[in-house]
């Protein structure tokens, strides 16, 4: 969606290798053609599928993961997670409609020494106007996108 793919856009500014998880290809199309993402996999055929992509996709494991969505991507990514990963926890969108937010593999957290910290925009407003200013960069070298396509 719109906050994961600018949360990637900005990771590639920092030099970071980003993988984004969709639900079509033509949102794959548009995060690695117009984006330049490294790559995208898909969360529609399931955790096991998207495990497999996501270890082909980072063979050599996630550092980082900004967590927008929880659910099923969240229970894939918690698997290729390396160790002192850290995640960013955004949102649950998954989990908003149908009040399941648990994970089952919760104690990859643990046995993988994850830190994992909330991220609240509103714990940021201080950093607004530097923010603004790399989000205006973004937009000046065309790599923002207004709408992109649905999944």
């Amino acid at each position: 969606g719109a906050v994961g793919s600018l949360a990637g856009q900005l990771a590639k500014m920092r030099g970071a290798r980003v993988i984004g998880i969709v639900g079509s290809d033509a949102k794959a199309q548009w995060l690695t053609s117009e984006l330049g993402f490294d790559g995208a996999v898909s969360y529609k055929d399931g955790e096991v599928a998207l495990v497999a992509a996501l270890r082909a996709a980072a063979p050599n494991g996630v550092d980082k993961y900004f967590d927008n969505t929880g659910g099923v991507s969240t229970e894939a990514v918690l698997q290729v997670l390396n160790n002192g990963a850290r995640i960013a926890l955004c949102g649950v969108i998954s989990g908003y409609n149908s009040g399941e937010m648990g994970l089952s593999n919760y104690q990859m957290l643990l046995h993988r020494r994850v830190k994992v910290e909330g991220f609240i925009c509103m714990d940021y407003l201080a950093k607004s106007v530097s923010c603004a200013c790399e989000l205006g960069f973004l937009e000046s070298t065309a790599k923002s996108r207004a709408s992109s396509p649905r999944s």
